[in-house]
């Protein structure tokens, strides 16, 4: 997927890319208050990037994949990954940026983690200490006892993986533009000119997951930007595709291990101002 394609044939406001030659500290936070829609220009970092919206949802895109956090959730951003991150209207994001030797053993692609109540009273803590915090003493292990909390975080399964082929990876943004699309894979194949078993064997192979599993991924991943904006669990399972209801709430329940009432409930515990 060709991230700065996406990003600039989407109708979104820019999001400045912060221009640092070197952090001030192992640690450091950036604050970002977003009213409208907008995306940043692909880029990379030297350090890692620990990203969480208190208020909103956050989307990062990869060559990989997708990664989208709710605010019970952050995405983790390694070193050197070429990235490009969306938000939703109305959010509110807290960074932090850590240096790679206060994060080691990072993968090569990005990671949603879950958000624990300690986790996010400490990252608040953290945004009223000075950007120069004293490494030393009750600050410094402070920040430690932050960059261990995140280690502990548990990884959840918002990601959704994009194809290597071109083909393929067209027809899932289609999808993931207009997720109630009524594409089988039967229909995919014909057009590809394959059969429907070479086609689904294929995109088990590059994403690692069976075509209705992305699919219904997919289909819950566009939900959430839209609970978040208050539209009813009816308006949007009808929206992503759902012909019932009970179907919609079976199978969000399946993939968060919550109903999207209760996943609300605690996006709105969630949602302090850092």
């Amino acid at each position: 997927m060709d991230i700065a394609e996406t990003t600039k044939r989407r109708d979104l406001a820019s999001r400045p890319v912060p221009v640092l030659a070197r952090l001030p500290r192992p640690v450091y936070a950036r604050a970002e208050q977003m009213q409208r829609k907008a995306a940043t220009v692909a880029h990379a970092h030297d350090w890692v990037q620990f990203s969480y919206a208190s208020r909103g949802v956050l989307q990062v895109q990869t060559h990989q994949g997708l990664f989208i956090a709710p605010p019970q959730w952050a995405i983790l951003i390694p070193p050197h990954c070429v990235h490009s991150v969306v938000n939703a209207p109305h959010t509110e994001i807290r960074s932090l940026y850590i240096e790679t030797g206060a994060m080691p053993a990072l993968g090569t692609d990005c990671v949603v983690l879950e958000v624990s109540d300690l986790l996010r009273e400490m990252i608040r803590h953290f945004a009223t200490l000075p950007v120069e915090y004293a490494q030393e003493g009750a600050e410094g292990r402070f920040v430690q006892a932050l960059l261990d909390q995140i280690h502990a975080a548990p990884p959840a399964a918002l990601r959704l993986p994009w194809p290597e082929d071109e083909r393929l990876r067209a027809w899932c943004r289609h999808l993931l533009d207009v997720p109630e699309a009524p594409l089988q894979l039967g229909a995919w194949s014909q057009a590809l000119g394959v059969s429907e078993r070479t086609l689904g064997r294929l995109f088990q192979k590059q994403t690692q997951m069976s075509f209705r599993q992305w699919r219904q991924r997919a289909r819950l991943l566009a939900a959430l930007p839209q609970l978040q904006d208050q539209q009813s669990v009816t308006e949007v399972a009808l929206a992503c595709g759902y012909d019932s209801t009970s179907a919609f709430i079976a199978a969000f329940r399946q993939l968060f291990g919550r109903t999207p009432g209760q996943f609300l409930r605690a996006c709105a515990a969630a949602t302090t101002v850092l």
